[in-house]
């Protein structure tokens, strides 16, 4: 028996659209610092273009490769949280939801509620929607997590000298073994889902007096509501959504790899694909800083500095992170404008007429 979408409001927070405009200005104003003044301290433009003429059609051609599979990768997540939900679907779902939220300052929430609304005109439940939105959002944010620990590993088997990194990677390990042992629990019995809920509780209450928001709050509740949506959906299906999710990471990574080598040149020893890796991963905690949408500059210059650090030469670095940003971000954004058309075209009646609630919280938004 499907559930009225009308009857369970949609994952969204509730959008304030001053703070909304205000973010995406501050975001803007970061992005355009960034490139106009941060890159330049670290990379060469013009070294990077220089380096990007010398490319020959071989590099080229494993580049939009690399941004195909990427491309086929990113549509796997949701059909994977979504049990029923065909792969075209997945794919519209998530690169509309990638569009919205990189493309419009502040978009993230309206690009929760869009998810939400495609997956229920796909005729997936409300419950199971949102079940799915979470898991993708929690799940992006454990790779995000895990990506910059595995970068450290990849650094000291390429025998670089990693000991600076050794200690923001126990850090970022310990911070993601704690988050992975209280999501086991809470999703092990309800029992331990509730003496986590009361756990939290005595966390925030030192806090309750002097944060409005935390005052009265009992986290009980909530998280043994968490753990009801999700239990089954993640009992069958988590594997599935960790093997899609880190797969569109290493898709995106390979061409970060593609660009690099081809802009230094595949005749040379060049730099190996470890070192790449390592500059990659760690870059990803840039990600975690919520100013940019999709850590954009933050997540750039973060990586150029690392390749240069690691001896790539400042335009190879500028120019392979370059080609990577554009070859990982304009393709989704046309894609999402078009996913999304292409469902308002189907869909877009039955969206608008269904009046949407907010509803309290909402999950981690996807990337």
């Amino acid at each position: 028996m499907s559930e009225d979408p009308s009857t369970t409001g949609p994952p969204t927070a509730q959008l304030d659209k001053k703070k909304s405009i205000i973010l995406g200005i501050i975001g803007l104003a970061f992005i355009v610092l960034i490139f106009w003044k941060v890159i330049p301290q670290i990379g060469s433009y013009a070294d990077a273009l220089n380096a990007l003429q010398s490319m020959g059609p071989m590099s080229m051609i494993l580049i939009v490769v690399s941004v195909l599979i990427y491309l086929v990768f990113y549509g796997f997540p949701f059909m994977a949280a979504a049990p029923g939900l065909k792969y075209w679907r997945s794919e519209q779902v998530n690169q509309a939801a990638f569009a919205i939220s990189n493309g419009v300052p502040g978009g993230g929430a309206v690009g929760l509620a869009v998810q939400y609304g495609m997956l229920t005109s796909f005729g997936i439940t409300a419950t199971a929607s949102t079940a799915a939105i979470t898991a993708v959002g929690l799940w992006s944010s454990f790779v995000t997590l895990g990506f910059p620990i595995l970068g450290v590993g990849a650094l000291v088997l390429a025998g670089q000298n990693g000991g600076s990194y050794v200690l923001t990677a126990l850090i970022g390990l310990g911070v993601l073994v704690a988050v992975i042992v209280i999501f086991v629990m809470v999703m092990r019995s309800e029992s331990l889902a509730t003496k986590v809920g009361k756990i939290g509780n005595s966390v925030i209450k030192p806090f309750a007096g002097r944060i409005k928001a935390l005052q009265g709050l009992d986290l009980v509740a909530p998280v043994t509501k968490f753990r009801s949506s999700m239990y089954e959906l993640l009992k069958r299906r988590w594997l599935a959504i960790t093997i899609a999710q880190v797969a569109v990471s290493v898709a995106q990574f390979l061409i970060l790899y593609f660009a690099l080598r081809g802009v230094e040149g595949w005749d040379t020893a060049g730099t190996s694909i470890l070192v790449a890796f390592a500059a990659f991963g760690i870059s990803q905690l840039g990600m975690m800083i919520p100013i940019t949408p999709g850590g954009l500059g933050t997540v750039d210059a973060a990586m150029i500095a690392l390749m240069t650090k690691f001896g790539v030469a400042t335009g190879a670095a500028t120019a392979a992170d370059l080609v990577w940003r554009a070859a990982s971000f304009v393709p989704q954004i046309l894609i999402g404008i078009i996913a999304l058309l292409l469902w308002y075209r189907k869909a877009g009646e039955r969206f608008a007429t269904t009046k949407v609630e907010p509803t309290p919280g909402s999950p981690i938004e996807s990337t």
